[in-house]
């Protein structure tokens, strides 16, 4: 079993603003870089002051020791948060609004795609995003960072044993829906309007066996160029918006 961290750094304009009007009491201290003053950083450091979290200037080559990606001169130490479980899972459910709408990421290794996905599911409206405990890529900073803050919005599940987990979703009278290019239907040919479950491959192999068998429905994206199929991110989000597409049509 993998050790949590128990602080971890986040990096980016839009993801430090977040944290910061999401969940400003996770935040330690906030680093900027020396001598940048521009208005995004501004802001920053305005609703620091406002939480009286303490920040400091410092060279750009500290920053870049924290930071693997483009920080865009601002991290926050901050304490890590942590996912939900599948425990929490279940009440977490019933205080939400049907018809639901769950994205289920199988496996999903890759933390640029999981940022992606959390940022599409939090701006198409999912009420929790669940993956695998094993073989999938947890909360990193990357995944905050590309995820822009939907990290502080939408619930993020590792459940330990998924397919016990989509059998429990069905008996709760939640479609289980995932995506297989040979499937013989469309996912333009299925009704989204109800409460449904949402299922994405890891990259590169799809679906596991297991996983496919357990699904109620399986459709495919159209392809019509020559290109085989999609990133899983990009996926994700055609999908999720025909959900959309649906319901606001309704």
């Amino acid at each position: 079993m993998k050790e949590q961290l128990k602080q971890s750094w986040i990096y980016g304009i839009h993801a430090v603003e977040r944290l910061l009007k999401g969940s400003p009491e996770r935040v330690e201290k906030i680093i900027v870089q020396r001598g940048r003053q521009d208005a995004a950083i501004e802001v920053v450091e305005q609703q620091a002051a406002k939480n009286k979290i303490p920040v400091s200037a410092v060279e750009r080559k500290e920053i870049d020791k924290i930071a693997p990606g483009v920080h865009q001169g601002v991290a926050a130490l901050c304490e890590a948060r942590q996912p939900l479980t599948e425990k929490q899972l279940w009440p977490l459910l019933e205080t939400m609004e049907e018809p639901l709408l769950l994205l289920i990421l199988d496996g999903v290794t890759d933390p640029h795609n999981l940022g992606a996905c959390l940022r599409t599911a939090e701006a198409s409206g999912v009420h929790a995003v669940l993956v695998p405990k094993d073989k999938s890529v947890g909360l990193t900073p990357v995944v905050e960072k590309v995820a822009c803050g939907a990290v502080e919005l939408v619930p993020f599940v590792q459940v330990t044993n998924l397919a016990r987990v989509m059998d429990r979703l069905k008996e709760q009278g939640i479609w289980i829906v995932g995506t297989d290019d040979e499937a013989p239907q469309t996912i333009f040919q299925l009704d989204y309007r109800g409460s449904i479950a949402m299922i994405m491959g890891s990259e590169g192999k799809g679906l596991r066996r297991l996983t496919k068998e357990n699904c109620d429905y399986l459709a495919s994206i159209p392809m019509a160029g020559k290109v085989e199929s999609l990133n899983v991110s990009v996926a994700t989000g055609v999908c999720l918006y025909e959900a959309v597409r649906q319901r606001m049509a309704e």
